[in-house]
């Protein structure tokens, strides 16, 4: 065989694996799933390629495969395919490891392109989570790339190839081309030192999730050389350069996984891995859901110079400087969701990206996460660039927005004396008779009194039901309203809402409630639930305030492995989505059936009640087959009993037909049922039982028989008759001799015999 690749199928490797298929190639080996024939599993075989097993570096090149593969065997962790063996055979070495039923994330990352942020961290915490263990146990991988991230068919990562890495370092670059085919994710001190450390594992996790997010490799070149180069003495750029609606935080992380300067990465993949989970619960959803589109790029007629985008920014905090409506056009880059959907649209104006994203211009990082989804950024997720609010807690209001005005008092009828029937001179003239002065003043008083009249009902229906008798609910700074569309109450600062109630004079109650939508601070709803609806000022109307207390969250318990119905259990901690089935349970010798095998996120975790939790049930012990091990060593049982997880009791017989230490029968017949844990006892041979002879020679032949016989054996008298007796009537001799191990009984069963010679 000149290579492992012409392996053929039905192969049988070290009388033990039989090769089923080829599964992949690779520079240094050839990868086929088998069937353990003695365990009856399948598994994955990785059989080396005979140029490295016979190249100039044989001795240090097997020596540390070993060494590494012995390492990578003692890592215990749900997250690193295992490693069951390692042999040689027809002088190629190979390794035995766990079979993964699925696909590579190099697969996945093909298929999807870009993924969202709840995916990204996912992963990348399993993976920080296999590596974190790996790490505990001085072992580094080297290697970390999408094509040894193993995506099983539960969805969960299992990394593999561990120690290979570091064992390929030894041979040439000629005869691996190993560096080259991995530079896009190589640490720059294993490319200039040789140094393999734990952070270099960080950083190549840092540079995998920089892919997943953007689709492509931070440092792009077709010439390795330079790819390593960039590497080696430039700094990976944000992630928010390409992904600028991001959560700033996110973009942190990973920035911090792939610092150059080794110092400012995580010790270790344990510490990145507290790191993650500290920011995942901090994560709003809209964080989470965000996946960024690389066909949704800027047009030309939409792309707006960032010194444009300032100057608005600028224009937003002082509206006596807003730009008028020709002003320079802009566009928004739109963030994506999960959907691949944008979740902003393009606008024309930077004062409208303003009122689109909550009242905060968009920053040279791009808008947070709290800003795509039209609400107010957190404090802690603003980013340099953005415009400040007020000290009311938002951005200034413009011009051409209406302020609250305080009611007025009305006027009546103009002046006093205008129009007034008494205005003037009233005194008659000579030309005037008395009779006409007095129709004139009759006339003016019923005048005046229509007046009077008419002003006092407009007064009262001004004052009981016209505009005297209510507020009206004014506009939320910062809420963006529809012209001529009614203008709902939602999604704003409740402290900056609160000095708007009150500058208007309505009174208010708050309540307040958690919401998967509404920022922790902003209002959920208020009742009347719309701009300029009527609030009376005349029956104590208070105005019903929603404030937004965040997403919900909930701790899974931290007895959930404890617990008799761990299903149930999590739904009354307020768990809504539970990942559970039947098919993805696991047999286990330790956990009882329908108890916690493994829960994700841990117990005593605090997550959004809408997060979905991953559990793993126990199925109980595993049911085996009773084998058969009649005439079998007691090695041989002990071993397949063990294989098979049953406890096994060893005993001993005395057996004329089974050899001694070969099993001579089994407390639970061959090929009953049962299950990893159950007790089997083991009878193992003796062999036959034997006794020592006697010396009866010179007695009388009735003392010998009874002394022979009381051994069990049988006795059989023959006579001789010498010519020269010396004493008749005793034994001669005797057959088989005295002081001999004689068996009591033969093959069949019967009494062995012992023949005496009587004179």
């Amino acid at each position: 065989m000149s290579e492992a690749q012409d392996m053929p199928q039905d192969r049988l490797v070290d009388g033990r694996y039989r090769i089923v298929r080829k599964i992949a190639d690779g520079g240094m080996a050839t990868v086929y799933q088998a069937v353990d024939v003695r365990l009856g599993r399948d598994v994955a075989i990785k059989i080396m390629h005979q140029q490295l097993a016979q190249g100039p570096y044989r001795d240090q090149f097997i020596a540390r495969f070993h060494r590494e593969a012995n390492a990578a065997a003692s890592i215990a962790s749900p997250y690193i395919v295992q490693v069951y063996d390692t042999g040689e055979h027809d002088g190629l070495d190979y390794l035995v490891m766990e079979y993964v039923k699925g696909v590579n994330l190099r697969a996945e990352m093909q298929h999807k392109r870009t993924f969202s942020v709840r995916e990204t961290l996912r992963v990348v915490s399993e993976t920080l989570s296999g590596l974190a263990a790996a790490h505990a146990a001085q072992v580094v991988h080297r290697d970390i790339k999408p094509e040894n991230i193993l995506i099983n068919n539960r969805g969960r990562v299992q990394i593999t190839d561990f120690g290979l890495a570091k064992a390929i370092s030894q041979a040439t670059l000629s005869s691996t081309g190993m560096l080259l085919g991995t530079a896009a994710y190589l640490a720059p001190e294993m490319i200039s030192d040789n140094e393999a450390l734990p952070q270099g594992d960080c950083y190549s996790v840092g540079i995998m999730a920089w892919e997943m997010l953007t689709g492509r490799v931070p440092f792009q070149t077709d010439n390795p050389v330079t790819m390593v180069f960039k590497h080696v003495n430039e700094n990976v750029p944000s992630v928010a350069t390409v992904c600028t609606g991001i959560d700033p935080r996110v973009a942190r992380f990973i920035t911090s996984l792939t610092n150059r300067d080794i110092a400012d990465r995580p010790a270790d993949a344990s510490v990145a891995l507290d790191r993650l989970q500290e920011l995942m619960r901090t994560l709003p959803p809209e964080s989470l859901r965000y996946r960024y589109d690389p066909s949704a790029q800027p047009t030309a007629t939409t792309a707006m110079p960032m010194a444009a985008v300032a100057a608005n920014a600028a224009a937003t905090q002082h509206p006596d400087t807003q730009p008028a409506n020709n002003a320079q056009p802009t566009g928004a880059h739109a963030a994506q969701d999960d959907g691949g959907q944008p979740s902003v649209p393009p606008t024309h104006a930077a004062a409208d990206i303003a009122r689109v994203q909550g009242n905060t211009p968009a920053s040279p990082d791009g808008p947070s996460s709290s800003s795509i989804s039209g609400r107010q950024p957190q404090p802690d997720m603003t980013t340099s660039g953005t415009v400040p609010r007020s000290q009311s807690g938002s951005a200034p209001r413009g011009n051409d927005e209406p302020t609250n005005m305080l009611a007025r008092p009305m006027t009546y009828g103009g002046h006093p004396t205008d129009g007034m029937p008494f205005a003037g001179d009233d005194a008659p003239t000579a030309m005037q008779p008395k009779k006409r002065r007095h129709t004139g003043l009759i006339i003016g008083i019923i005048a005046f009194v229509a007046i009077l009249a008419a002003g006092g009902g407009t007064a009262a229906w001004w004052y009981y039901a016209g505009p005297g008798s209510y507020n009206t609910m004014p506009k939320p700074e910062g809420l963006t309203c529809e012209q001529n569309a009614p203008c709902k109450i939602t999604g704003v600062p409740w402290k900056s809402y609160e000095s708007a109630l009150n500058v208007s004079n309505i009174k208010y109650a708050v309540s307040k409630a958690y919401s998967d939508d509404v920022a922790e601070g902003d209002v959920i709803s208020t009742d009347p639930a719309y701009v300029d609806a009527h609030v009376s000022k005349r029956g104590e109307q208070r105005v019903k305030v929603v404030v937004s207390l965040g997403v919900r969250h909930v701790t899974i318990p931290e007895d959930i492995k404890s617990s008799d119905d761990p299903l149930a259990a999590l739904k009354q901690a307020g768990i809504e989505h539970i990942e559970h089935s039947d098919d993805t349970d696991e047999w286990s010798l330790d956990v009882p059936q329908g108890m916690v095998i493994s829960i994700t996120p841990d117990p005593g975790a605090t997550i959004a009640h809408n997060e979905t939790v991953d559990v793993v049930l126990s199925k109980g012990p595993m049911p085996v087959q009773m084998p058969d091990l009649i005439g079998q060593t007691e090695d041989y049982a002990k071993k397949t009993l063990e294989d098979d997880k049953l406890e096994v009791t060893f005993n001993e017989e005395f057996s004329d037909s089974v050899a001694a230490g070969h099993v001579l029968y089994t407390s639970q017949d061959a090929g009953s049922t049962l299950h990893w844990g159950d007790a089997v006892t083991v009878t193992l041979s003796k062999g036959p039982e034997t006794v020592k002879m006697p010396d009866v020679v010179d007695k009388s032949p009735e003392d010998a028989q009874k002394a022979i016989e009381a051994l069990g054996l049988k006795v059989k008298v023959e006579k001789i008759f010498p010519q020269n007796p010396i004493r008749l009537n005793r034994v001669y001799s005797q057959d088989p001799k005295a002081g001999s191990d004689v068996p009591k009984r033969t093959k069949d069963g019967d009494p062995t015999t012992v023949t005496i010679q009587v004179l």
